[in-house]
Order: C-alpha cells, then structure tokens, then sequence
C-alpha cells in the first residue's frame, strides 16, 4: 500500500458497510459492542481524515479516537486500551459522520450531474492515519447481484455532499465541484431535489454570483417564481442585474404583479432600460426572445478592429459574439460578418467590404415559427432584430429560439 498522503491503494479500501456488522474488541480482547458510526472531518481537496469511532454499548454510543485504535480489518476493530470514556457521544463542529450523514442519502455525482445514493463508503489506511476514499452508488437489483462491499467504488471526490448542516467544516472544495458543472447542470438538479437538498445546493451557488445568474436562467418558470417569491425585491433585483436582460424580462414577469415595480426601481439604470424595452413585446415573438446586446461597428471599422471589440466584448453573452454587425452613421444595418468569416480575412480589411451585405433579419412582431424557419432557412446562430427604419434592436441566439420552439415538456426529458 502506498503511504503518500491522499493517495491511498483503492484495492486494500474496506466496506463500512461491512464494518459495522462486526465488533470492537477492547485491549484486553473483551467485546465492546459493535461499530455504531465513523467519525471524520472534512478538508479542503483531501480525503476526509478518521477522527474517531462511535461504539454502541447497550443503548448509547461512546466516542473512542482514531489514537485509540490499534487495527480495523474486515472482521474485527481492536483497541488499544481497555478503558473507554462511557459519557454519552455528542457530535462535535466539524465532524461529519459517515453513518449518519453519508451512508443512505442522497448526493451529486459530479461527473454524471446526478442525484444518487450512496449506499456504502470505502475506507483506507495511509501514511495520515484512515481516510475516506471512495462511495458505492450502485444500486443492488436483480441486474446488480451481490453486497455493496463486494460492489466497485469510486473516488470521493467524483461526489458532492448535500448536508444541511455541515457544523464550521471546510467547504471551498465542495464549492469547487459545483462549478465543475454546467449551470443547466445544476438547474435539472436543483428541479429533482428535495426542500432540503436544494437549499444546500443554492447556498453552494450563492458563493458564485455569475453561477448562481447562470443558474436561475435555466430554471423552468415555475421553479424559478418559486424561488424568487422567497426572496426580498433587493435580492431579486441583485440576481436579475447579473441575468442577461431578456431572461431577467422573463423572471419579473413570473414575480407578482405587487412587486414588479419595486424590483425595476431598484435595479441600475441600464440593466432597468433594457427589461423595460423587452417588457414591451409580447414574450412569444422576435422582440421578446430577443436579447439587447450585441456588436455593432461602424462600416468604416477595420476587421481588427471587430475582433478587438470581441475580445473586449467580456459583458456579453458568447452567442451574441458569433456575428458581427456593421452600422451607418445614423444606426442603420447595413450588413453582417461571421467571427469564422473575421478570423480568416485580413485585419486591415474594411468591414463594408467584408460584410455580407444580404440581410436577414426579423421584425420584432414576428411569431416564432416564423424566426426558427428564417434561422434554419439561412443556417444561423443568431438573428438581427430591427424596426421600421431598419435599425437594430437586439437579436435572437439559436439557443433562445430553440428553447421557445422546443415543447416545454421536452427542455428536461433525462434519459
């Protein structure tokens, strides 16, 4: 077995399920009682580190160190010592028992962005001291014969706890893996969790603003309202200041009509400018699928000038950087330019002669099926949105208007 720190040998891991069938032998070879939990504490980007075991003597359980242990082996945990502090044991800030809190509940399997069960956790002896290195996730089925310790297990850190009370234990790791998920990730997630389980994952989210504006985009309506409703109007209006300005139209238009106002009165002027403009469309055509930013330059602009704009373009949405859009001096579109198209022409290039000069373009009254057919006719990412004098307003992003056009029923079908 390897003594590095944090790197124990999976194949010498011991089945807690297994271990808590078995007894404690004291250091005078009595039988204790049984292996009633585990007590460990959580640590940043490590393995959870055995701080001791609880014993269950007669009715109670009695808190023996990890010091105290002189060997645990698939049949037996001896002592060294044969006397044992009978006070009852009271779980200290900090610990996490893996019984208790991990054993048969529900956490996140980050590489799958699930909700699964751990059924059995793995055990293994470093140069530290008894670590936790691994969880059974697999469910036993007529499909799936045999005991959980006999089950493969995988590493710790592929699984994100969801306690409610994790007592003063270090969390930035934990915080950590949450962003290693996409923010509809976490949203299907948070839409299958429980009450309690979608509190601890909205408080892992709330450490991140820019995650947690991502995230509440890709609520449904109902589960978004739901969770804005528990919010006072200035932590509402904090998120929707993060949100893309056509998601935010959308969320205050799913808060009661009591408090619309009193969150646009306090969000910033632009932010409050653009939903103001959106509010005014009707949500199922082109002016309220469409989002206010985009990048428009001058025709007189060169295409070097165009990729410095979408580099310094860091406030807007990717998919509102896939087309380039060039403008008279009055505002006018006058044509549009892919970021491939930019990338592979010359950067002194005047962007009137690099621009295709064709327009397509919707009207923001148009319905829906009449802007996913103009995008699908022309093969494209994002539409340009322009009134009566041809000036824009805004575009449509394919990913906004596949997600008007796809039924609401299908956006979350899980395989």
């Amino acid at each position: 077995m390897s003594d590095s720190p944090g790197h124990p040998a999976a194949d010498e891991a011991l089945s807690l399920s297994s271990l808590l069938k078995h007894a404690v032998i004291d250091g005078a070879g009595r039988t204790l009682g049984k292996l009633s939990d585990v007590v460990t504490r959580l640590r940043d980007n490590d393995y959870p580190l055995l701080s001791g075991l609880v014993i269950g003597i007669g009715n109670a359980g009695h808190f023996v160190p990890i010091s105290d242990v002189s060997s645990i082996d698939p049949k037996a945990i001896r002592l060294r010592t044969a006397r044992v502090d009978l006070r009852p044991f009271e779980r200290r800030d900090g610990e996490l028992l893996l019984k208790e809190n991990v054993l048969g509940n529900r956490l996140i399997d980050v590489a799958r962005s699930a909700l699964v069960k751990a059924y059995d956790v793995r055990l293994a002896s470093s140069g530290e001291g008894w670590l936790v290195t691994g969880l059974d996730v697999h469910k036993t089925g007529w499909f799936h014969l045999g005991r959980h310790e006999e089950h493969p297990a995988r590493d710790w850190h592929s699984f994100l706890l969801l306690m409610g009370d994790q007592r003063g234990s270090k969390a930035r790791s934990a915080s950590s893996r949450v962003t290693r998920l996409k923010p509809a990730q976490i949203a299907d997630i948070i839409e299958s969790a429980s009450s309690r389980e979608e509190e601890v994952l909205l408080a892992y989210v709330h450490e991140d603003p820019e995650l947690e504006a991502d995230v509440f985009e890709e609520l449904d309506d109902n589960k978004q309202a739901k969770l804005l409703h528990a919010r006072s109007d200035e932590d509402v209006a904090g998120l929707l200041s993060r949100m893309r300005a056509d998601d935010a139209a959308d969320a205050i238009m799913e808060l009661a009509q009591e408090r619309r106002q009193g969150v646009l009165d306090r969000l910033v002027e632009g932010q409050k400018t653009k939903i103001l403009t959106l509010l005014g469309y009707h949500e199922a055509t082109a002016g309220g699928l469409m989002g206010p930013d985009f990048l428009a330059l001058s025709e007189d602009k060169t295409v070097g000038d165009a990729i410095q704009a979408v580099r310094s373009a860091t406030t807007h949405q990717p998919e509102a950087l896939t087309m380039i859009h060039t403008v008279r001096g009055d505002g006018t579109l006058t044509g549009t330019l892919t970021l491939v198209r930019a990338l592979q022409a010359k950067s002194e290039t005047l962007l009137r002669e690099a621009a295709d000069p064709h327009l397509v373009v919707a009207s923001p009254g148009d319905d829906i099926i009449t802007v996913t057919t103009r995008m699908a006719d022309f093969n494209l990412l994002s539409l340009p949105v322009v009134d009566a004098s041809n000036k824009m307003l805004g575009i449509v992003t394919v990913d906004d208007a596949l997600e008007a056009a796809i039924p609401r029923d299908w956006i979350r079908r899980r395989s």
